[in-house]
């Protein structure tokens, strides 16, 4: 794999020159679940990359989980609110803004949204400045219809909104939020822990398949959204063309038991584990032609030895694992919803198959599997999209210009509270 040539527009950004005084632009990030997800990734790769010589953070979590464990392992400053109700959680999050004098509120995901904005208004209306409050929306879910006319009344009480993907900010316009300022800042991912990233050699020896066996594989969380029953219908069609072909399912969540149950009627979870049989099959039954591998903590080494990753979700706000195997110059194959398109266009960085389509899913992933010219062909070319527009350089240089616009308004703000 090759270095960032000289002028990569990932790196080709501008420095910002210290506060006067030395001082600080203080940010409160909230997030809604302390659990992993591309909302908690997002918030990782931005507090441990601001300029620490101009902007504090601290990160509030409202649940506890291992995003939070690794962002204090990686020497971040947070809290768990651990609070259920929304109107305590709110006066807990004023608490420790105040404390901390946040001159800005960032909150992440619907929940933090609801509960930062309240926060922010309790503060407000005890005299003190509002904080500034900007609200990163990364789930393409539709909400019902109480928390999509919530949302609606606290927008405006809010002073900027930030879209993951041009999908997001069309939902944003749709859910009538656009009555405040929307900007568009996609994810990015850090290209620096995917250079040279060798691929796990120890899989096979693991899951008890050959080595050199075709893999396939999806990091995603098991919920609804992501797709799993519809690639466990493909993965069928496919290893019926592809006999000796194996899907690595990575990750954890809620629809474990029924995805595993799906996948032992469709024929692909292999025989029972029993005796000697079961050596070297820590996670794999003889045969499987599926493994589940729940949540690994070697991720981007997991991917680097995968033939082909894909992402079949029914809906997507941006698919920050499309970018992390596209990084790793792994050819994709991914639904064309949300903000997917964005990163994929079909049949040049990747390739595009309708949602709830099995038979496309599968004719893509063997297509591939088969023509290993496209396939490296796609690898490269997604490689210098993600070197291009979506390196986490640019997504944190975009947030820290946020933050100095708010800044500037919490200066005028404060003022006008000392005038009285």
């Amino acid at each position: 794999m090759t270095a960032p040539a000289v002028g990569d527009p990932c790196l080709d950004l501008p420095e910002r020159a210290p506060l006067p005084g030395g001082r600080q632009i203080r940010v409160v990030e909230l997030l809604a679940t302390g659990t992993n997800g591309g909302a908690q990734e997002h918030v990782y790769s931005l507090v441990t990359r601001l300029d620490r010589t101009r902007y504090d953070p601290l990160v509030l979590s409202l649940t506890d989980g291992s995003a939070v464990h690794r962002m204090r392992a990686a020497g971040c400053r947070v809290a768990v609110l651990d609070e259920l109700d929304d109107t305590l959680a709110a006066r807990l999050v004023a608490d420790e803004v105040a404390e901390f004098g946040a001159d800005i509120i960032h909150n992440h995901m619907f929940r933090a949204e609801v509960v930062g904005t309240r926060a922010a208004l309790r503060l407000a209306e005890s005299g003190v400045p509002r904080p500034y409050v900007v609200g990163t929306v990364h789930s393409s879910r539709l909400r019902n219809a109480d928390d999509r006319e919530l949302l609606r009344r606290l927008t405006p009480r809010m002073d900027r909104l930030i879209a993951v993907s041009r999908a997001t900010v069309a939902k944003l316009e749709h859910e009538g939020r656009a009555t405040v300022p929307v900007d568009l800042i996609y994810n990015g991912v850090d290209l620096q822990r995917y250079a040279g990233q060798e691929p796990c050699c120890t899989l096979p020896e693991e899951y008890g398949f050959a080595p050199g066996t075709p893999l396939v594989g999806c990091v995603a969380r098991l919920e609804p959204e992501k797709g799993h029953p519809t690639l466990l219908e493909a993965w069928r069609l496919v290893v019926e063309r592809v006999p000796e072909a194996r899907l690595l399912i990575v990750g954890e969540g809620s629809r474990r038991e029924a995805l595993e149950r799906q996948a032992r009627d469709l024929g692909l979870l292999g025989e029972d584990c029993v005796g000697a049989r079961c050596v070297g099959t820590r996670h794999a039954r003889p045969g499987a032609k599926v493994v589940f591998t729940g949540r690994r903590d070697d991720v981007p080494a997991v991917t680097a030895a995968l033939d082909v990753a894909v992402l079949a979700s029914y809906r997507e706000a941006q698919g920050i694992t499309v970018l992390e195997a596209m990084a790793l110059y792994r050819p994709v194959v991914a639904s064309n919803v949300g903000g997917i398109p964005e990163m994929v266009e079909d049949g040049r960085t990747g390739l595009l198959v309708p949602p709830h389509d099995p038979q496309a899913l599968a004719g893509a992933i063997v297509r591939l599997l088969s023509d290993h010219p496209l396939a490296d062909t796609l690898g490269r070319a997604g490689h210098d999209l993600v070197h291009e527009r979506f390196c986490v350089e640019r997504m944190v240089a975009s947030i820290e210009s946020v933050y100095d616009e708010a800044a500037a308004v919490m200066a005028v703000r404060r003022a006008a509270v000392v005038a009285g």
